[in-house]
């Protein structure tokens, strides 16, 4: 592995002098920390970038409008609203229910610690849920989990408030079933229903008969929803998982949110038991685990120790100095698990350490991976590790937060960031028009999507701050919505 530093520590660089000038080098942290309060605000602030459809007064990026204002009309239904899931102009209903879970996971975990931004936090998670809603009563039967043909989008660059390509409406059916895409569509709302319990009751009610009945469609038609949608959804968001774990997933937030043990008896009959080094918008395994393996930490429920131990398997596969880790680490510190978007990993598990570290702080717990003890304390100092890096403490001393500190990406691979605003220039860009003059300069983005969290640096550290190279340069809701809970920990905890 090319982790260099030592997880858990917190003693100043200075302390060490014979070291000092190669920490330096690999960006050990100063004195201080970051801001993460501001860093919070702007997580959150990202997804109003992302929004699809009719924009709200109260919109602060000011430099996106109105789009997709006819989605769902090739279908007869309103599937406007909900968020675009990248740099592209096409709403994937896959990752944006992941997206919308770990929002909803992250604000239930740590709202108290969020201050004035946990109602940015419910408005964007509401913003998806709304559109959700609508995807799973629109038809009988039925379940939208996408609008926009990926293939023709991906060849233009062009605004969102230009499109001009095919909006066309996927879904899934008892035909044509898709029980990865409903799960996560059932936890998401499920999750939802809980933010909104106390603040808004009727609708946090709606929420939960919807999630209900979307999730009864999961476990009644089963089937991966790539074999049922093929190139709408492949390469693009393909399950590669399949759906178990999304049926484990979104019993699982069923189970929490209703305490209706016909969740639990179903959950515990699927046999979801391959271990995993993995936690993302397409393999829920990891996350399931740790919310359910909450039971046992926080309530002493002994039925879920085989989650918790699951669970802790999963840590020990992560933590750099366990035995059993698989978890490759830069130089500088970071967690790195494959080429393509590695901080979409990076983030979601980090929330994964920071919420078992949350369990394990309720009484006191401890495990072994191995011969290393393992404390809340452990998972807190690894997640903080690769909170600060994602936050400028690295060997390039750059933030992969637009916005967020003195150097971050300004190249972000982006067609709304990319392109002048309609307010700067009225006149439509067309589908090809955008990509000389937008995509392949060498000019920053004229637009700042304040708050986004590109792909990241590669395995050596390296960030080259490129358009074209989406594998580093690409923002997600994704990568976002997971940090969004560690942040809120950490301004809770830290001063700036």
């Amino acid at each position: 592995m090319g982790m260099r530093k030592r997880v858990g520590s917190s003693s100043p660089c200075l302390l060490f002098l014979f070291f000092f000038f190669s920490l330096v080098l690999l960006g050990c942290p100063s004195l201080g920390h970051p801001n993460y309060k501001d860093a919070l605000a702007k997580s959150i602030l990202f997804f109003q970038g992302q929004r699809s459809g009719r924009l709200p007064t109260g919109q602060q990026i000011t430099w996106r409008s109105n789009s997709g204002l006819s989605d769902g009309s090739l279908a007869h239904v309103d599937l406007t609203g909900g968020y675009y899931d990248a740099g592209d102009n096409v709403k994937f209903n896959f990752p944006m229910a992941y997206t919308t879970t770990m929002l909803s996971w992250g604000t239930l975990e740590y709202g108290k610690r969020m201050g004035p931004e946990i109602k940015n936090a419910q408005a964007a998670i509401r913003w998806a849920t709304d559109y959700f809603i609508k995807c799973a009563t629109a038809t009988p039967n039925t379940l939208y989990v996408g609008v926009g043909d990926p293939t023709t989008d991906h060849k233009c660059w062009e605004r969102p408030e230009d499109m001009d390509t095919a909006r066309t409406v996927y879904s899934v059916s008892a035909s044509k079933p898709g029980s990865d895409v409903a799960g996560e569509t059932a936890a998401a709302l499920a999750a939802a229903s809980m933010v909104f319990r106390k603040v808004d009751p009727k609708y946090s009610r709606l929420l939960l008969a919807t999630a209900k009945k979307v999730m009864q469609f999961a476990m009644q038609y089963k089937g991966a929803y790539s074999d049922s949608l093929g190139s709408a959804v492949c390469p693009f968001y393909c399950s590669y998982s399949g759906y178990k774990d999304e049926l484990l997933w979104g019993a699982a937030w069923l189970w929490r949110a209703t305490n209706d043990a016909s969740y639990l008896n179903f959950l515990q009959t699927l046999g979801a038991n391959d271990a995993t080094d993995i936690f993302s918008w397409d393999n829920k395994l990891a996350g399931a685990r740790v919310l359910l393996a909450r039971r046992t930490l926080v309530d002493n429920d002994k039925r879920f120790e085989s989650f918790k131990q699951q669970a802790e398997d999963f840590m020990c596969r992560i933590i750099p100095n366990s035995p059993s880790s698989s978890t490759s680490y830069t130089q500088g510190g970071l967690m790195f698990k494959l080429a393509e978007s590695n901080l979409q990993y990076v983030t979601s598990i980090t929330f994964l350490l920071s919420t078992y570290a949350k369990y394990m702080s309720v009484s006191k717990y401890t495990f072994n991976c191995g011969n290393v003890r393992v404390s809340s304390s452990t998972l807190r100092n690894l997640a903080k590790q690769q909170v600060d890096y994602i936050l400028g403490e690295n060997p390039l001393k750059m933030s992969y937060m637009v916005g967020f500190g003195a150097n971050f990406p300004k190249r972000i691979h982006h067609r709304g960031s990319s392109i002048p605003s309609k307010a700067s220039h009225p006149q439509a860009f067309g589908c090809d028009n955008g990509f000389q003059s937008f995509f392949y300069t060498s000019n920053p983005n004229p637009n700042t999507l304040t708050g986004a969290i590109v792909g990241g640096p590669n395995q050596s550290d390296g960030f080259p701050d490129d358009r074209t190279d989406y594998s580093h340069s690409e923002p997600a809701t994704y990568i976002n919505a997971a940090i969004v809970g560690p942040l809120a920990y950490l301004a809770g905890s830290y001063s700036s």
